[in-house]
């Protein structure tokens, strides 16, 4: 078996590596661009003292306005400057809810001074890169890692905006096999401008001449994150996903970035036994917890806005949009 593990570890990198960008450029779901690739969903408005982004929503049926973070995290340059803009946005909105980013450098008191709502929410499966993946990697993965490997050959594109049809084609197949819809589902033009996002790197995986898989990473200086995978039905067959993984870690971790944020199951729970929980946790066995984190600008009128809608029993913040990601 070591053996083995060796070949994988000899295989040419199919990467070609690129120049860290300046810390204080904006890149990945720091950019405006990722931002605005989600207006479909509300309006994209920049936090300036901390430079996170939130998108700004009517709430149906009242002349009010609420927000909430970008998909999948929020994150900012400043996290101790952002009380000062959550004071600015209480002028505007009668609530914002967010889910924290998994390398926040703040602690749950720090959040809890910041919003009456923090829940802890998932926990999301961290690779430490420094460490070899023969290490990190669980040993069926590195299996289906070799095997994948056999016939895929991988290779980072450093302009994804090349590959725009053929990810939303593959991102299309995803949404009919896992019946995605709403904010997962974006739409063809929010692709086109995330794809087009400075730190946005795509791995792709290839048999032959067909592209059968696509790994879309959002690189931002020592960290990154995993946004988006998708895959055909041939790539789903030859389990693609482990050799584009495998791909990814080389990259990044070449490339010295410090740690991948992988994510946690889909949905609003965290269901630590589905496949797609146990498929992150074969690339590592460390977690972060991120939190689920809510305001109330406006007490008497999201009361209000509650009452009329009748759904004082749940427990999703805000209530009146109980039922809206389902």
């Amino acid at each position: 078996m070591a053996r083995q593990v060796e070949e994988i570890q000899a295989r040419p990198r199919a990467v070609e590596l690129l120049k860290l960008a300046p810390a204080r450029e904006a890149m990945g779901y720091l950019h405006p661009g990722y931002a605005a690739s989600l207006a479909q969903f509300g309006t994209p408005r920049e936090l300036p003292r901390s430079g996170g982004w939130i998108l700004e929503r009517p709430i149906p049926g009242a002349d009010a306005r609420d927000a909430m973070g970008c998909y999948p995290v929020f994150t900012c340059r400043q996290w101790e400057e952002l009380p000062a803009d959550l004071v600015e946005l209480s002028e505007r909105l009668v609530t914002l809810v967010l889910v924290t980013d998994p390398f926040t450098p703040t602690d749950k008191a720090f959040l809890d001074n910041c919003f009456q709502v923090v829940k802890p929410f998932k926990r999301h499966t961290i690779v430490d890169l420094a460490l070899p993946l023969t290490e990190s990697v669980s040993k069926h993965h590195r299996y289906y890692a070799r095997r994948s490997r056999r016939t895929l050959d991988c290779e980072l594109c450093e302009e994804p905006s090349r590959y725009a049809r053929e990810w939303i084609g593959l991102y299309d197949h995803l949404i009919e096999t896992r019946g995605i819809r709403g904010l997962r589902a974006f739409s063809p033009a929010s692709f086109h401008e995330q794809l087009r996002v400075p730190g946005m790197v795509l791995v792709l995986g290839r048999q032959g001449d067909q592209i059968v898989g696509a790994h879309l990473i959002a690189v931002q200086g020592a960290v990154a994150y995993s946004h988006l995978a998708a895959f055909s039905k041939l790539g789903y067959q030859i389990k693609a996903s482990y050799g584009i993984y495998w791909a990814t870690l080389e990259y990044l971790a070449a490339r010295g970035v410090g740690h991948l944020d992988l994510g946690a199951a889909a949905g609003l729970q965290d269901r630590p036994m589905d496949g797609l929980s146990q498929f992150k946790r074969g690339w590592s066995k460390r977690t972060r917890l991120v939190y689920l984190c809510g305001r109330v600008f406006d007490p008497p009128r999201y009361a209000e806005i509650c009452q009329r809608r009748d759904d004082s029993d749940t427990e999703y913040f805000p209530r009146y949009r109980a039922g809206e990601f389902s």
